[in-house]
């Protein structure tokens, strides 16, 4: 196997006949019931592998890509100075931080709220197309890319809360106000659509090649 240890026969969980409860954790024994298999601890059903993970995870994560076109070209974040209104979009806010020197700010924008999304969705859309195609090459490296997926999904709300501190700490009625603008809803959508679409996603798929 390209990018792993040599192929070597392993024995697993399913083989063995053992299958875990996503609701307890719980390992039961299947034995000659394993297709109407319930859990003896919180009586839940149990199942080889998350049923319809693929069709859900492709679901959202297409969800997502639809939703990062206006997320990004419409205007995030709206101020309001003296009776007169100014958008800017993500980019906008990106360049203007730049311009003015400030470029460790504009770069954690850039990552946590452009680079951070994208790379989430290639990153699943790359799993689910090589789990289709029973890709078998690069296993650990795409189970690795999963866990970074799932652990930088949590830093990709940083505008939203960025605005929402604004629009509480900048309100002085007419003087000056900042609200949030068409894209901010499309931006959440985005990051929970990959959020879902990691949740949902059974790694164990990506390993299913190999069998």
């Amino acid at each position: 196997m390209k990018g792993d240890a040599p192929r070597k026969t392993l024995l697993t969980g399913m083989d063995a006949g053992l299958f875990l409860c996503h609701e307890c954790h719980y390992v039961v024994k299947a034995g000659d019931e394993a297709e109407n298999l319930k859990c003896p601890r919180c009586h839940s059903a149990i199942h080889p592998r998350i049923p319809n993970s693929l069709a859900h995870s492709w679901a959202f994560v297409i969800t997502s890509l639809v939703l990062l076109f206006p997320a990004n070209m419409l205007p995030i974040m709206a101020v309001e100075y003296m009776g007169s209104s100014e958008c800017s979009t993500i980019m906008d806010g990106i360049i203007y931080f730049f311009k003015e020197g400030s470029y460790g700010i504009g770069t954690v924008i850039l990552v946590a709220s452009v680079l951070v999304p994208v790379f989430k969705i290639v990153g699943i859309i790359m799993i689910l197309v090589s789990i289709h195609f029973r890709i078998e090459s690069w296993l650990r490296h795409k189970t690795l890319m999963f866990r970074f997926i799932e652990f930088i999904g949590r830093w990709s709300m940083l505008d939203i809360f960025v605005i929402a501190l604004l629009t509480a700490l900048v309100n002085f009625g007419f003087l000056s106000t900042i609200v949030a603008a068409p894209a901010a809803p499309f931006f959440c959508g985005v990051v929970v659509s990959t959020m879902l679409a990691a949740e949902f996603l059974d790694t164990r798929l990506i390993w299913d090649a190999a069998r």
